[in-house]
């Protein structure tokens, strides 16, 4: 049998999988997402507190985002497509549980090495939230999926964004530890709700071997044009975002601005505009307006490059070109799943992991390379960087686009 046969889905339910999906369990499932995803987003306003604690040189600490980011890739190669054939409820309980241990692990850690081995185990488990996306996309009626999708998405943008003002604000109050023990007990919490309200999957499930299994998650992207369009977009804009976010920290704390952890965070609350941008996206490609989105997004994103490049003079420029970033960036994020779990349902945790796979290595590539244009070339470095990225992203989208017309 080949790996095309391999892809082809075993009924299990003759349910229709769309009868599943509340509004309630949606934002359940956005609520779940956003707290998952911020896990791997803590450390960013902590990194001069964490290079200080850790003895880490600053021009290295960035390399927890990138080991984060890294595992993340991992987890979406060995974790996500099995949700086309475990039942997505029991996969999400033990994602949620072993989380909760790696930041109790996190937060006791001592040595550079249980530090960044925690970090990693968290990136691991982190795909929880493509696990939440898919298995919203499968219980949405068709016509309601984009908008499903903008939902979680949406929450998974509050808890990329926030986590960054929760993180500075109980790391002045608490201590950087604090920080992860309450985000342990809250993914308690989330288990026990999560527990008595999950359906269990319904619909089709693949009955092939886990090695077949993710071997076809690596076919889909030579067989699927739009998922390689999509993936190619994604990798780019990802690796701009965090350019744009792995060096703010460190910017924003030295001369002239000089903040405290809290203040830092409070950049999340002007990124969480990102989050209607997603919502939005959801609608209009419900629509058959995915192309026209992803277009309008890419070239906000290129734009907002202008009013960072002023941090050092105007901290108003920032929170302009942050608001303005995030809302391009999620705009594409949404229009991109939203348009790849269209082309074959009975494969959507593999078409998220192999989506989600450039995304991962966008973010790590980003990160590491913005850590080392800002300790070579300081925030105007940053600024290039992340502008050209942006632009190739949007050349990529037109050139495509030009040809499918």
């Amino acid at each position: 049998m080949d790996i095309e046969q391999s892809m082809r889905a075993t009924p299990v339910c003759s349910v229709p999988a769309h009868t599943a999906l509340t509004r309630p369990a949606t934002l359940l499932f956005a609520a779940t997402a956003g707290f998952a995803v911020a896990n791997t987003y803590y450390a960013q306003p902590l990194l001069d507190t964490l290079a200080r604690q850790f003895d880490i040189a600053r021009a290295a600490i960035g390399g927890i985002m990138t080991v984060t980011s890294a595992c993340y890739g991992l987890g979406l190669t060995l974790l996500v497509p099995l949700g086309d054939r475990w039942d997505r409820r029991r996969m999400i309980l033990a994602q949620v549980a072993l989380s909760a241990i790696g930041l109790l692990a996190i937060g006791i850690a001592t040595r550079p090495f249980a530090l960044f081995a925690g970090m990693a185990l968290i990136g691991f488990l982190a795909v929880l939230t493509q696990v939440l996306v898919s298995f919203a996309a499968a219980l949405a009626a068709p016509s309601e999926r984009g908008q499903a999708v903008g939902t979680v998405t949406s929450g998974i943008v509050l808890g990329i964004l926030l986590a960054r003002t929760f993180s500075g604000a109980i790391a002045d109050l608490a201590g950087w530890r604090a920080v992860y023990f309450t985000s342990a007990g809250v993914m308690l919490v989330l288990y026990v709700v999560l527990s008595r309200v999950l359906p269990h999957s319904t619909g089709t499930r693949s009955r092939e071997s886990y090695a077949r299994l993710i071997g076809s998650t690596f076919a889909l992207l030579s067989q699927e044009r739009i998922l390689r369009i999509r993936a190619c977009i994604a990798f780019l804009h990802f690796a701009a975002a965090m350019t744009l976010w792995t060096p703010m920290a460190l910017a924003l704390s030295a001369p002239p601005h000089s903040l405290s952890h809290t203040e830092i965070g409070l950049f999340g609350l002007a990124g969480a505009a990102g989050a209607l941008g997603a919502a939005r996206a959801g609608r209009l490609s419900d629509r058959d307006r995915g192309e026209w989105t992803s277009g309008a997004g890419l070239s906000l994103m290129l734009i907002s490059w202008l009013p960072t490049a002023l941090l050092a003079h105007s901290l108003i420029a920032l929170a302009v070109g942050v608001i303005g970033f995030d809302l391009g960036l999620q705009a594409v994020h949404v229009t991109n799943q939203t348009l790849i779990y269209a082309v074959r349902p009975e494969a959507r945790s593999r078409l998220t992991a192999a989506y989600m796979l450039l995304y991962a290595a966008g973010c790590g590539t980003g990160s590491a390379a913005a850590t080392f244009a800002f300790a070579r070339f300081g925030w105007g470095g940053v600024c290039t960087l992340g502008a050209a990225i942006s632009a190739g992203a949007l050349a990529v989208w037109y050139a495509t686009l030009r040809r499918r017309a």
